[in-house]
């Protein structure tokens, strides 16, 4: 029997990777109609001031002032009869425990990680810090505050405990927002200005070379793994989200070896977070075979150049029945 849901979509939120979330969040409200559910749509950036139709909160062009600080009002007049939420915000204040705290608060079941794994996979030193200690292998890397900072002594540091090429990156955004690779100490200064444009934390770390693949993992079921080949050095937002900028090969041409090890770990890290409902870790694999899990994304998107949807099609998963399973899941 089909059951009718009634679902609350977020969509946009005030991250930098709001124009993310609107076009995942078109793609799942798609999916969501053609199941037969009832959705309501919710962009908490917009406050109490909401678009009266669908078009326009998918629109490019944002139509109010946006804050994080609309958040809480936005949620004020919501219909009673909401059975779940799906979130399809990315980044800050979607990906990171606080939406998923308001929600509980409401007594709304919703997609995805709860609030502390949220928060941990959000926070990259934390997350790599657990995901350590629980046997999955992470790059070598510093953690460093913004108000704590000094040019000079992270400079040195850097110099002396990673060398060079180095990442440097925000420790609590997504999509690559705000991250460079320093081939030497000359680039750091413009990227501690880039990241702390966007970020109060750094975490700076050993650049990996090698190839870029990714794992979805699925309520229980870990996913193929995919390698994207972009076609700039990084796999940077450009790549990610323009049509043709990246190959993307499922499965990977990698070892059985390489492929179990990735699997592993991801199944691992997934759990040692405390993640539920689906998750993706990103991995750096080197010409010698060492694999480096790089991070777990707890909402991974949803978009046509998405990954998780390239591998759930992979095992015969289309994109509604994906959008299906994680309803269900969080149910």
């Amino acid at each position: 029997d089909k059951i009718t849901l009634h679902v609350l979509l977020l969509v946009g939120g005030a991250s930098p990777e709001r124009e993310v979330s609107k076009h995942s969040s078109k793609s799942i409200y798609t999916a969501l109609i053609e199941l037969g559910h009832r959705v309501t749509l919710l962009d908490p950036a917009y406050g109490l001031y909401q678009p009266r139709t669908v078009e326009d909160f998918f629109r490019d062009t944002d139509m109010f002032a946006i804050s994080h600080g609309n958040y809480l009002p936005s949620f004020q007049n919501l219909p009673k009869d909401i059975d779940v939420a799906f979130i399809g915000l990315h980044g800050k204040w979607g990906e990171d425990g606080t939406i998923q705290g308001i929600l509980e608060l409401l007594d709304i079941p919703y997609t995805g990680s709860g609030v502390l794994a949220s928060a941990l996979a959000m926070d990259k030193d934390m997350s790599k810090v657990v995901m350590k200690d629980h046997g999955v292998n992470v790059p070598v890397g510093l953690y460093i505050q913004k108000d704590a900072f000094n040019t000079d002594a992270a400079t040195e540091k850097i110099a002396a405990e990673l060398g060079f090429p180095c990442v440097v990156k925000p420790n609590d955004q997504g999509s690559t927002c705000g991250l460079t690779i320093c081939e030497s100490r000359e680039q750091l200064a413009e990227a501690y200005t880039k990241c702390f444009a966007i970020s109060d934390q750094m975490i700076v770390e050993k650049f990996i070379a090698g190839r870029e693949l990714t794992v979805g993992i699925l309520g229980d079921t870990v996913l193929p793994v995919l390698e994207i080949r972009p076609l700039h050095d990084i796999y940077d937002y450009e790549c990610k989200y323009t049509h043709g900028m990246s190959e993307y090969i499922v499965p990977a041409n990698v070892t059985a070896a390489e492929r179990d090890e990735m699997q592993r770990q991801t199944a691992l890290a997934f759990k040692s977070l405390g993640c539920k409902g689906y998750g993706r870790a990103d991995f750096r694999l080197t010409p010698e075979g060492e694999v480096f899990c790089l991070e777990m994304n707890t909402l991974p998107g949803m978009t046509s150049t998405s990954l998780i949807p390239k591998m759930a099609k992979h095992v015969g998963i289309d994109f509604t029945a994906l959008i299906k399973k994680i309803l269900e899941a969080a149910l």
